[in-house]
């Protein structure tokens, strides 16, 4: 090959980029995203498809729990079996894709995979980037539960309200022989 070749294909590659490239939802085995992104990105290095697949994503969002009175933070899947990728649609690049162990097939209609809108891919990105966890609610309405912070520890009550914008929930509190409600926090509570 040229000198001239390979900056022809280079600037026929460079174009397509700005161009044709999209985001895919790739299904796979529940459970699997991880290892299914790593076999992605080898077999995207190995098979030199780097100019047509740029970018696996396992979307996630970091969530907090509180179990015996422990905080475990940890990366939640935003949506079990399926992955994010974002590539030029060729022949070549569905192949590498939908023949990677633990793929299953592309989200579209039929046999033609169908691109994410740019608004959703937005949405899913700004969902990752979230400053502040989300924290998991082990607590329904009605049930007792434990204050394990401030200045109630060790009261048990039982949940009235549970406000999931502001992260806080009321609970009704037996104090001096009368229901007091108490508004808290989600991690100063636990379910008993």
């Amino acid at each position: 090959m040229s000198v001239e070749e390979i900056d022809q294909e280079q600037a026929v590659v460079e174009s397509a980029e700005s161009d044709d490239r999209r985001w895919y939802v790739v299904h796979c085995y529940s459970g699997y995203e991880n290892k299914v992104k790593r076999n992605l990105e080898q077999r995207i290095s190995s098979m030199d498809m780097e100019g047509y697949i740029f970018q696996v994503i396992v979307p996630t969002e970091e969530e907090i729990e509180v179990r015996e009175g422990k905080r475990r933070t940890y990366q939640r899947r935003v949506f079990p079996g399926y992955i994010l990728v974002e590539m030029i649609m060729s022949d070549d690049s569905w192949y590498v894709v939908r023949n990677t162990p633990g793929v299953t097939g592309f989200v579209g209609m039929g046999t033609k995979p169908t691109p994410l809108r740019e608004e959703e891919v937005q949405r899913i990105m700004k969902r990752m980037e979230a400053e502040a966890p989300t924290v998991k609610v082990t607590f329904k309405q009605g049930q007792k539960v434990r204050i394990i912070q401030g200045p109630f520890v060790d009261f048990i009550g039982t949940v009235d309200d549970i406000n999931m914008e502001k992260g806080k929930v009321r609970v009704m509190v037996s104090f001096f022989g009368r229901e007091t409600p108490v508004e808290l926090d989600f991690l100063q509570v636990e379910k008993v």
